[in-house]
């Protein structure tokens, strides 16, 4: 797989040992080369990847690595996100500067790799694990960071995900997509990339309408469970439509957990019943969906600060704690854009 193009969805590597750091590095170089962003600036991710790559081997139980594209209108770069159920750092900025290491080294892993960064994000928790998020654009001022992050997983086993997601901003309407395409494999990811293609070029109307629309896109399809959610940064509400079962919660500082309701029924398959809801969602709130490959028992208390981080880093700490590993799974995080 690491000899072709490394597509949108990007690639997964399981971290167990040095000998994957080569392959990590050689895939994170050829992505480089494929999107243009300069021979500098290639040799700088080939760095943050050996290093996330060693740092998982040196610290990490069970780490994984992230290595895929990454879009801003016309402008792209390479995104790596590394995580692991390892011991994890009581203060991540401490660990960060040179010199600070728990493993005998010198110490400069963390250090180098926001040298490198155009960004860089993480959160750690001891005995909970880690999770780095890092960018390198090509030479130029990076893009401002995206109010939403996302990541699927395929089943183990499974080469392609029928989970997916999409984000855009249509006539001012900030709106979010998690899909699950029935079953698994490529007839599941067929039918979640023709929701993808319908709710890219979907008019600009409330979520209902968009559910609605994707429904009729996907009647060639097996047919996926779905959800749409649009951020209302004037009104301060979420508006939300969802068809079987995508899991979606909005997190409030001093609020209890609000779960989303979702009716039954699948997308592309008879003729199903679409209602939008309303829920406040005040400035700083968070919202959370993914597709039940994602066990939803976890809890944001369990995790202090992590509502600060990211919503990359909110999503890719839900999927590692809460993901499993017989389905395939996608969580988003987003976070009013106001």
């Amino acid at each position: 797989m690491t000899l072709d193009a490394v597509s949108d969805h990007g690639i997964w590597f399981r971290v167990e040992s040095g000998s994957a750091a080569s392959s990590v590095r050689r895939a994170a170089e050829r992505l480089g080369g494929q999107l243009g962003i300069g021979d500098a600036r290639t040799a700088d991710l080939a760095i943050v990847a050996a290093e996330l790559t060693s740092n998982l081997v040196k610290h990490a139980d069970d780490g994984v690595l992230l290595l895929r594209p990454v879009r801003v209108g016309d402008r792209a770069g390479v995104e790596l996100v590394a995580i692991d159920s390892g011991p994890g750092m009581a203060d991540l900025t401490v660990s960060s500067r040179d010199g600070h290491s728990t493993a005998g080294t010198l110490g400069i892993g963390l250090g180098a790799i926001m040298r490198q960064a155009d960004w860089f994000d993480g959160y750690s928790l001891p005995g909970r694990g880690t999770v780095l998020a890092v960018q390198i654009w090509p030479k130029g001022p990076a893009p401002a960071q995206s109010w939403a992050g996302a990541l699927t997983r395929p089943l183990t086993g499974e080469a392609v995900s029928g989970d997916g997601y999409a984000v855009r901003v249509a006539e001012g309407r900030h709106q979010v997509l998690v899909c699950d395409g029935l079953g698994h494999g490529p007839l599941a990811a067929s039918a979640t990339d023709a929701a993808l293609a319908a709710f890219r070029s979907a008019p600009a109307a409330p979520p209902a309408a968009v559910v609605q629309h994707l429904h009729r896109a996907m009647t060639h399809t097996r047919g996926a469970a779905l959800a749409v959610a649009e951020l209302d940064g004037q009104a301060h509400l979420l508006r939300y439509a969802g068809l079987g079962n995508i899991a979606a919660t909005v997190l409030a500082e001093g609020e209890r957990r609000r779960g989303l309701v979702s009716l039954p029924g699948i997308a592309g398959h008879q003729r199903p019943v679409v209602r939008e809801y309303e829920y406040p969602f005040p400035a700083g709130a968070s919202l959370v969906m993914h597709s039940d490959g994602v066990a939803d028992r976890w809890q944001l208390d369990d995790y202090p600060g992590l509502a600060g981080r990211a919503p990359l880093v909110l999503a890719a700490t839900v999927l590692r704690d809460a993901g499993v590993r017989r389905d395939d799974a996608c969580v988003l995080a987003a976070r009013a854009p106001w």
